[in-house]
């Protein structure tokens, strides 16, 4: 039977690293061993890698995209741009096996994060077969909410789309963060599952208190191993979304199958070859237009607003944003201003709230703002959503230093 060797990333390139061997099945070859990268290195033999990166590094959501291979590769930036803080061309979005919902699980990280670690890994001399955002080691179990405790870092999922990791919260407050404890779920048979190292499990007791009051069942399970062991015989069943794919995938080797076509492919060469010659004229032929055609658009829209003064990259973008700009102006205010004033009232007196974005389209609007801690973002949510004409929505979260990035949806109550 095929082995695995899973090895846990550090937070940062220099921190110790944990590896363990696993077979298909998810039984342990071994003891779980600590060091540097090359150290991982000497463990490998013929084992295929499994790499598993920080979970706080890696935002996890769910699409419904029926595109398949590479035209869903492409899709999933624009059809997710709505929900990430990151311009999508700094992100890598990877895909996972559809539900039976349809739902698709979307992993997504910065492209400098995934070509640190490939980079650190290559110099250490290790080939990952797939590299799986270390959350995706919390197995989903059907009707059942899961949690996993490493170190600061609270992992969770709910059991079917919904999974996430928030680093410096207590379990109450990730339960808080995914709607558990709001009093909202009318689901009176929620149980919860819980995996912890044992070196930090008495520090919750208050919080196990807490959650078996408010759930139907918690069960905690101590890892006195530590979490990798956990983490690693769910990955090595193909669990999680593996971060290989697109120009991070697996490159065939197809250089052999050319091998007999070689004159042809000389011939074709060639005439490719004059072919992009062509090309090429008619390219500087259409650029010349084209920066012809952008000086006269920014004088024509310099003529409609003279004070602007950014260079403008996107003609289209730009026009489509005069006409939303037009459609706020004459249908907004009705929604758009109520809304903002009650969204002021909620962060009144929280003087460490910090609002970042505001965006309003087709009776939405989107808030990212900047708070110390889930609990304050949970007050906020409920203090818009108190007035019975606004509901107020949590659509993400991610740690920054000391605070935490949210986003916000605000829209009418009936809507």
């Amino acid at each position: 039977m095929a082995e695995f060797l899973v090895i846990r990333l550090g937070e940062s390139a220099g921190d110790p690293v944990s590896w363990i061997a696993v077979d298909g099945h998810g039984t342990r070859r071994g003891h779980a061993g600590h060091g540097t990268l090359g150290d991982a290195a000497g463990a490998v033999g013929e084992r295929d890698v499994i790499v598993l990166v920080p979970a706080t590094e890696v935002l996890t959501l769910a699409a419904e995209i029926p595109a398949k291979g590479a035209r869903l590769l492409a899709a999933l930036p624009y059809a997710l741009e709505d929900q990430v803080a990151d311009d999508v061309d700094d992100l890598h979005f990877a895909a996972g096996r559809r539900d039976s919902d349809g739902k698709l699980p979307v992993a997504v990280v910065r492209h400098d994060r995934l070509t640190a670690w490939l980079q650190g890994l290559e110099e250490a001399g290790i080939e990952a077969a797939r590299i799986v955002p270390e959350n995706h080691g919390l197995a989903r179990v059907p009707n059942t909410l899961s949690m996993l405790i490493a170190d600061d870092v609270v992992m969770f999922n709910d059991g079917e789309a919904t999974q996430f990791a928030l680093p410096g919260v207590s379990p109450a407050e990730a339960l808080a963060a995914a709607g558990v404890l709001d009093g909202s779920d009318d689901d009176a048979s929620r149980h919860l599952l819980v995996y912890c190292d044992a070196a930090v499990a008495p520090r919750y007791e208050k919080d196990w208190a807490l959650m078996r009051h408010e759930l139907s069942s918690v069960d905690v399970n101590l890892l006195p191993d530590g979490v990798l062991p956990r983490l690693a015989v769910t990955v090595a069943s193909g669990a999680g979304v593996n971060l290989l794919q697109g120009r991070y995938g697996a490159k065939a080797e197809i250089a052999g199958l050319f091998h007999p076509w070689r004159y042809a492919a000389m011939f074709l060469g060639a005439f490719v070859a004059l072919s992009l010659v062509g090309k090429a004229v008619d390219t500087y032929r259409m650029n010349v237009e084209i920066d012809h055609l952008r000086a006269q658009f920014s004088e024509t829209y310099l003529g409609i607003r003279p004070g602007a003064n950014a260079e403008i990259v996107d003609p289209v973008g730009t026009v489509n944003s005069l006409r939303r700009s037009q459609v706020v102006v004459a249908a907004g205010p009705q929604v758009f201003l109520p809304s903002l004033q009650q969204l002021a009232a909620a962060v009144d007196g929280k003087d460490a709230v910090k609002i970042e974005a505001i965006s309003y389209r087709a009776g939405i609007v989107d808030v990212r703002l900047l708070a110390p801690d889930i609990p304050t973002v949970d007050g906020i949510v409920q203090a818009v959503s108190a007035s019975g004409r606004f509901v107020a929505s949590l659509q993400s979260t991610d740690r920054i230093g000391e605070q935490v990035n949210v986003r916000l949806q605000i829209r009418e109550a009936d809507a």
